[in-house]
């Protein structure tokens, strides 16, 4: 059975809506607060590292997927990850937060796009660590980013 790949359409949409962002903001909108003490730029730091995971996740398991599986993380941890990497997110510079963010998901999603049918079946049988939508995440906090700047999705 082919596996679905309608994530690499989404994570590609997704995708050019965070470089449009990125190259339509300037820095006193990047440096603009949201809630819980984040910024635009600290959110888009933070998709960096979250992108980033994936991407060190997927090179440790090789591009051959001999290596071994990513083991599954518990979901309860995301909090505290997020909480214990927010000071760093936001110690970036705003301009370099969101080249990263940009950087991070091109490197992600050609890695989950350039995965083997075997690799894809592999990381649904150890409970789907490895999150092939990439487009999901980055929509959540792009639409966040818009309505705290009142501007329309484009």
């Amino acid at each position: 059975m082919t596996a679905d790949r309608s994530y690499v359409a989404e994570n590609r949409a997704q995708l050019d809506r965070l470089r449009a962002l990125v190259d339509r903001l300037s820095d006193q909108e990047l440096s603009r607060p949201l809630d819980a003490g984040w910024t635009v730029a600290g959110v888009l730091a933070h998709l960096a590292f979250w992108d980033y995971r994936i991407v060190t996740l997927l090179d440790q398991w090789g591009s051959d997927g001999r290596g071994t599986v990513p083991g599954a993380y518990d979901e309860a941890a995301v909090d505290w990850i997020n909480d214990a990497g927010k000071p760093l997110c936001l110690a970036l510079p705003p301009r370099v937060a969101a080249r990263l963010a940009v950087d991070a998901a091109v490197a992600a999603d050609q890695r989950v796009a350039g995965l083997s049918e075997a690799q894809l079946d592999a990381n649904r049988a150890a409970g789907g660590p490895i999150s092939v939508l990439r487009a999901e995440h980055r929509r959540e906090h792009l639409d966040e980013i818009d309505r705290a700047l009142g501007t329309k999705r484009v």
